[in-house]
Parts: C-alpha cells; structure tokens; sequence
C-alpha cells in the first residue's frame, strides 16, 4: 500500500471555497484536512469552519486510484455521506447531501483504495435522516454480505425500521459484479430494493432515489461475484 494524495474542495454557507488536500495511506481510512497552500496549517474541517455549513461539492475527494467512500465524522459517528470520485473522473458541483453546520473536532474520513482493491462501498440515506456506509471485500466468485465500516453490523442491525431513500454504491469490478450492483434481501432471502454500481475510473456516480426500501431486522445487502 503507498501513501497517495486525496483533494477535494467544498462550497461553505458563507460563499468561501475550501481546499483540502493531504497525503493518505492506502487501504485505511484517514482523515482529509485543509491544504497547505491555503491555509496556514493543515486542519480538520471542522477547525477551519467552525459555525459554517458545507453547502456544495465542487470537487468530490478523489484519490489516484479511486476512493471507496468518503463522510463527514462527528465524535465518531457518520453524520453526512459524501460522493466521491477517481481523479481526473468528475463532473459537475453537486448539492451536499445535508447542510450540517460544522462544529470544531468534526473530520472528513475517506477511504482511499489501492490498485488491487476490491472493496465494495454502499453510502445510503434513511427516511430518518441516518447517514451509512456498508463495505465488504469479495474473496473470489460467491456472495459478499456488507457490514457497516464502524460497527460491523448488517443493514438490517443498523437501520431496522427505517427506509433507505437516498444511495450509491462502488466497486472497481465492473463485470464481475454479477448483480450489476448490491440487492438487499429480506429474511426470506427475497430482493426488495438495490442500487447499481459504478467504477470510479469510469464513472463518478451520483446519489439516487430509485431502488430504495424498507429494512427490517434480519435483512441484508449482499453483492454477488462471478470470479
């Protein structure tokens, strides 16, 4: 695993443009901070913009090899999702995906990937306002059941009740994913709702509103591979 540089750059309430750039390693998910070039320190986001929203993503974070899933942490929670892109692989500004005023200690994590890495990233948005990340890395051709990246638990452990309204998935392995994306299934094993996939070397993916549903209990989002 190397050490790569992450950037990202975000539009705050007050019409200031924030540029964040830091060298991260690989395969470990690390905190994104303020560029030196503008700023007089590296700093966290909330540091920097204590009292202020993030409003816009001009420039999702974008890692040379891709970047599973990328949020905004507050005292070691998720609190907002962020979209996230391969560099070079972007398009326009988008809306953040809720206007959370910041507050000092609050990070942006990302998740940057290797050349050879296969992890599958699920970002979702529930009807309550709850923001997810579920991951899971595939070890050969088989079903894949995602996890949440902090607790460990499944969909249906931590979101139960609630309805998934918002979402988007990556995975750098295209054709082999052969759902085309993760279903998530019900305690019958039945598919009640799903999101698509896209490769971020090819695509920076965007949030949607087709798939969603409603999670209970013993559910699951699980990604199926052919090889």
């Amino acid at each position: 695993m190397a050490n790569v540089l992450v950037k990202a750059q975000f539009m705050l309430s007050t019409g200031e443009l924030v540029s964040m750039s830091s060298t991260l390693a690989e395969g470990t998910a690390s905190e994104l901070q303020t560029s030196t070039t503008y700023s007089t320190s590296a700093t966290s986001i909330g540091q920097f913009a204590n009292g202020k929203s993030i409003v816009s993503i001009v420039q999702p974070p974008t890692a040379p090899n891709g970047i599973a899933y990328a949020y905004l942490e507050r005292r070691g929670a998720i609190v907002c999702i962020i979209p996230v892109a391969v560099d070079g692989v972007q398009n326009e500004p988008c809306a953040m995906p809720a206007i959370i005023q910041l507050q000092a200690g609050d990070t942006i994590q990302v998740m940057a990937n290797t050349a050879g890495d296969r992890e599958f990233g699920y970002s979702v948005i529930t009807n309550r306002g709850v923001h997810a990340i579920f991951a899971g890395t595939p070890t050969g051709a088989g079903n894949t059941d995602l996890t949440h990246i902090l607790s460990g638990q499944s969909i249906g452990q931590s979101l139960t009740g609630q309805t998934v309204v918002r979402h988007f998935a990556t995975s750098v392995d295209g054709s082999k994913l052969s759902t085309g994306g993760v279903l998530c299934l019900n305690d019958r094993g039945l598919p009640v709702g799903g999101c698509s996939a896209f490769k971020p070397a090819s695509l920076q993916g965007k949030l949607n509103a087709v798939g969603g549903y409603a999670v209970n209990l013993n559910f699951v989002a699980r990604v199926t591979y052919s090889s």
